[in-house]
């Protein structure tokens, strides 16, 4: 047999005995070239002007994956190496020299990962077709399957392969080629060196690492760069010193009570468990921080995407709006020219936002301790007529005012306490009694716009004695203002802004242009540009950690076939066993996965109340985004969990 030959056998052999691995390669490669068939559209950079800068996210994220998927085959390359090392070891016995015992693990192992880079590839281009899909979907485009290879995509993805195996394998590669036969064949009885000796230090360097956890998760949530960055450095050290100390805990606990260490399988499993975490402390560790990164990746994407859709919403209740930044000027009349010129208009309406001369709706939000964001201490009205106008132009129904009386309109954030609010207002010199409250999306965001959070709606005449705030337009057209137009309203304001204001020119002294198409689809561009690189990290993330943990229990096999078959022997009955194996395994992988649920959850809800209360709500507020994060989060985690289960028991329990 040839040497090429013996390494196309070993390829087939070692693809079989790791089947995840080989499986997690093949989507590797997927993704890589998925996210690479983004980068190449043209169909996709067509969709939005700025949609050209996709690849400026999506780049750096895969050279991100590269790096962690690196990280993976060159684990599981010098794992293979471990486990097979008797074997090669033996090969050198009969007479082949040390290079080519290493050109033949070479060989073998890129033969594993070419097969797995063509499967790939192919299921690639389903994948590609599937964020071809959710991206036309965020631009409301029709979707039509065609099913195309892109060239370039495959290039790069051909170019990130060759760059992970060629330097992973160069390490196992220089290894062999150094080896002697004996270090070769007692490779595989090398464990992880301990790295703090002594009990009490351990013991210390544990309790250390706990108060470190906590310090860094708080210091994550507050939101400054430099405390952040101490933060994640904390909670590294916490990750790194809680696994390599962890091993050292078991057995002092047992210490204290001995009674616990004989009841059930406790012995077994806690014994199998800590001979296990102290072999590969540092791997748990690793594991346990690249879970932690999913976790926190998936949150924050799932919160960016709340705060797009969320402002979005808000931004695109009128087909055209637009709100005069400079208190008292009307909105530029070369604005209104254009828009006569240059879109077909069916409705439209100028109306003025007026500030009333007592604040009594916003002293009480801030009695009932509502946290909001207000520029201005008066409570903002509008006048009836330009109230149930600006409601058509939106397609609302009518809202229905009786004499004397005066309605809210605000943000569903607020509607709660403003419906309890019963208290008559003085307007214009006039006493008005509540109506209604209405909570339709109104652009209520910022001070130029149709007030801050609310606005009173009152009977024209009694606005007429209030203050002037602003001039704004809205208008409904026959067809969607263009990404183009929106652009020219935009420059107009400009213009005009620093022509008539020359030095004294300030951003708020131009129009605010919102237009209901362009809102959706910078939110849809939003998303792909943050969202997607986010859980494309994730998603990478969690298989390397998956596969990894997966790898190395199976990989174990033999050794817990031998154990279970001994207590087989002994007479321990088949459910105990099996019970004792569901123990352990479920301990095994819950380990790595507890710490990053403890940063993660309280991270994520923190950053989930950070943006605007009101965009932050139904599948958008902080407990869904959490729950959605963990469900998406185990399921990944559990495809490997079941896969690595099953074939663990069928091989490892007596059959009877």
């Amino acid at each position: 047999m040839t040497l090429s030959e013996l390494s196309l056998r070993n390829a087939k052999r070692q693809a079989a005995d790791y089947l995840v691995y080989f499986v997690t390669i093949i989507m590797a490669a997927a993704l890589l070239y998925a996210f690479n068939g983004l980068v190449f559209s043209g169909e996709i950079r067509e969709l939005y002007s700025m949609m050209s800068s996709l690849p400026m996210a999506i780049v750096p994220a895969s050279i991100v994956v590269v790096c962690i998927f690196g990280w993976l085959v060159s684990y599981a390359a010098n794992f293979m190496l471990t486990r097979r090392s008797r074997e090669l070891g033996t090969y050198i016995l009969i007479g082949l020299e040390n290079r080519q015992v290493a050109r033949l693990f070479f060989l073998e192992n890129l033969a594993v990962g070419g097969c797995a880079l063509v499967l790939g590839l192919l299921i690639g281009n389903l994948l590609f077709q599937a964020l071809r899909a959710m991206i036309l979907a965020l631009f409301e485009m029709p979707y039509v399957f065609s099913l195309a290879v892109s060239l370039p995509a495959a290039g790069l993805t051909l170019a990130y392969f060759l760059l992970i195996y060629l330097l992973a394998l160069y390490k196992s590669r220089k290894r062999i080629r150094e080896m002697k036969i004996y270090d070769l064949i007692y490779f595989d009885r090398q464990n992880e060196e301990a790295v703090i000796r002594t009990g009490r230090n351990r013991r210390r360097m544990f309790a250390l690492s706990i108060v470190f956890g906590i310090v860094g998760t708080f210091l994550l949530m507050i939101g400054n760069l430099l405390l952040g960055i101490i933060g994640a450095g904390c909670v590294i050290f916490f990750l790194y010193g809680f696994f390599l100390t962890f091993a050292s805990g078991v057995p002092a606990f047992f210490e204290k009570h001995p009674a616990g260490k004989y009841r059930g399988q406790n012995l077994l499993v806690f014994r199998t468990l800590t001979a296990k975490l102290g072999t590969m402390g540092m791997v748990m560790a690793t594991i346990s921080l690249l879970l932690t990164a999913t976790l926190i990746a998936l949150g924050t994407g799932l919160v960016f995407r709340g705060i797009f859709d969320g402002r979005a919403a808000e931004h695109a209740c009128f087909d055209l709006y637009i709100g005069a930044g400079e208190k008292g000027r009307p909105v530029d009349q070369a604005c209104l020219d254009y828009i006569e010129g240059n879109i077909l208009v069916e409705q439209s309406l100028t109306y003025e936002v007026r500030l009333n001369e007592n604040n009594g709706v916003r002293q009480y939000l801030d009695d009932c301790g509502i946290e909001y964001f207000y520029t201005y201490r008066q409570d903002p009205v509008i006048r009836y007529s330009d109230y149930a106008a600006l409601r058509a132009v939106a397609g609302y129904p009518a809202a229905k005012m009786e004499p004397g009386q005066y309605l809210i309109h605000c943000i569903p954030y607020l509607s709660e306490p403003l419906e309890d609010f019963r208290q008559p207002i003085t307007a214009g010199g006039r006493m008005l009694v509540p109506g209604g409250v209405y909570t339709e999306h109104l652009i209520q965001r910022y001070a130029a716009d149709n007030g801050q959070g609310y606005i009173l709606v009152v009977p024209d005449e009694a606005a007429a004695g209030c203050d002037l705030l602003h001039h704004a337009y809205a208008a409904k057209t026959a067809r969607p203002v263009g990404e183009e137009q929106v652009e020219e309203l935009f420059g107009i304001s400009n213009r005009i802004a620093e022509r008539e204001r020359g030095d004294t020119y300030d951003s708020d002294d131009y129009d605010t242009v919102y237009a209901n198409v362009y809102e959706e689809k910078t939110a849809a561009y939003m998303t792909a540009l943050t969202v997607l690189p986010l859980y494309y990290l994730a998603l990478a993330l969690t298989m390397t950690a998956a596969t990894i943990l997966t790898i190395q229990q199976l990989g174990e096999s033999r050794h817990y076939r031998r154990q279970f078959a001994l207590l087989d022997k002994m007479g321990m009955d088949a459910g105990e066993m099996a019970k004792a194996l569901r123990t352990q395994f479920a301990i095994y992988y819950a380990m790595p996965a507890v710490p990053p649920l403890l940063i993660g959850i309280p991270f994520i809800l923190n950053l989930a109340k950070q943006p605007e209360p009101e965009i932050m709500v139904g599948l958008s507020s902080p407990a869904a985004i959490v729950a959605i994060a963990l469900g998406v989060f185990f399921l990944v985690y559990a495809v490997y969990i079941g896969v690595a289960y099953i074939s663990l028991k069928k091989n490892v329990l007596p059959e009877r």
